[in-house]
């Protein structure tokens, strides 16, 4: 197996994850609040961060 390394602010991601992989900060995402939209091609998704902390990500 692979070992990844991040920068100190990131936790390890999923084993999943290959070397490589862009890496994204939700909160960055949407600039520090709790919404944003993703775009692929003609739909949009909502990516929504919860009171608990967990991502939701929704068409």
């Amino acid at each position: 197996m692979n070992q990844m390394t991040f920068p100190r602010s990131y936790a390890p991601v999923s084993p999943e994850a290959h070397p490589g992989d862009p890496v994204h900060d939700a909160e960055t995402l949407t600039e520090g609040g709790q919404r944003a939209v993703i775009r692929l091609g003609d739909q949009a998704y909502l990516l929504r961060i919860t009171r608990q902390g967990k991502l939701l990500l929704t068409k």
